[in-house]
C-alpha cells in the first residue's frame, strides 16, 4: 500500500487489485508495517508479490547517493516495507511483478540505482510524466531479448508498435544483481527488466498495465501471466505442505 503522510492513512488505488481479480487471483492488500515481523509472516502465505507505483521516490541514500533538487517526497515506510517483502519473495522464491516505483526498489534493493530526475539529468528525454488522462498509451517502446515481455509481446502484436503510458520522473540508471534490463523508450529510458535466473519470474515494468488491463491485450497478458506463475506456486506450496504433514505423522 501507500502512506498519506498528511494523514497517517494507509491507501492504493483499485486498478492493482481488479487487475489481479480479472486475472484469476485474489488480491491482498499489505499495509506499511516494517521490522515488526508483519511482513514476513504475511508473505509467508502469499503465492506472489506485485509491487505497485507510489507517488514517493525511494531515498536515495539506498544507492549511495544525496537528494537531486527534483527529488520527490520519500517515505521510510514505503522504501523499507517494500524491501523487506521484495527480501521474503526472494527467500520464498515467489513470482514478482514490480511496477514503476516498484520496478525502480526492485532495481534498488538489488544494488542497482536510479537517475533521481530524468528531465534535467537525460539529455534529449521524451516526456514521461504524461499526466490526464492517465490510460492513455503516450509513447512507443522496444522490447529486446527472448525473455517474458519478449514472448507476450510477440504473442499478441507487433513488437516495434507497442505503446504504453507513462508516469515516472525517475528511472533505472544501472540494473541491479541478476536483473536484465529488456525494454526501452525511444530515449533509452530503460522500462522492462527481468531476472536473469532461469528458475526465478521477476519482472519489473516502468508503465502501469493495471490501468489499461481491460482494453490492451499485452496488458492483460502481463497479469495473467503473473497470476499463473502464482497459481503455479500455490500448488507446488500446498504440495510441500501435504510432504511435510506426512513426514511429521510417520
Amino acid at each position: 500500500m501507500r502512506l498519506e503522510l498528511e494523514t497517517r492513512r494507509f491507501y492504493l488505488g483499485r486498478d492493482y487489485a481488479d487487475a489481479i481479480l480479472a486475472a484469476g487471483g485474489v488480491p491482498v492488500h499489505i499495509p506499511l508495517l516494517p521490522g515488526s515481523g508483519y511482513v514476513s509472516s504475511v508473505v509467508e502465505d502469499l503465492d506472489g508479490i506485485l509491487l505497485p507505483g507510489c507517488d514517493s521516490d525511494v531515498d536515495p541514500a539506498y544507492y549511495g547517493e544525496d537528494p537531486h533538487p527534483k527529488l520527490k517526497r520519500v517515505v521510510p515506510e514505503k522504501d523499507e516495507t517494500d524491501i523487506q517483502v521484495l527480501a521474503e519473495a526472494e527467500r520464498l522464491n515467489l513470482p514478482v511483478l514490480a511496477i514503476c516505483y516498484g520496478m525502480q526498489v526492485l532495481n534498488v534493493s538489488r544494488g542497482g540505482n536510479l537517475i533521481q530526475d530524468i528531465e534535467s539529468q537525460v539529455q534529449g528525454c521524451i516526456k514521461h510524466e504524461q499526466g490526464l488522462p492517465l490510460a492513455r498509451n503516450s509513447h512507443t517502446i522496444s522490447i529486446g531479448g527472448s525473455g517474458i515481455l519478449s514472448k507476450l509481446a510477440r504473442a499478441g502484436s507487433d513488437v516495434e508498435k507497442i505503446k504504453v503510458n507513462s508516469h515516472h520522473h525517475q528511472a533505472i540508471r544501472t540494473t541491479g544483481r541478476d536483473l536484465n534490463a529488456v525494454a526501452w523508450a525511444n530515449d533509452g529510458i530503460v522500462e522492462g527488466i527481468e531476472d536473469t535466473r532461469p528458475t526465478r519470474f521477476v519482472l519489473g515494468v516502468q508503465w502501469h498495465p493495471e490501468l489499461t488491463w481491460s482494453s490492451d491485450s499485452f496488458s492483460q497478458a502481463i497479469f495473467e501471466t503473473f497470476i499463473a506463475k502464482c497459481s503455479e506456486m500455490g500448488v507446488l506450496r500446498k504440495d510441500m505442505s501435504g510432504t511435510q504433514q506426512l513426514l511429521t505423522q510417520v
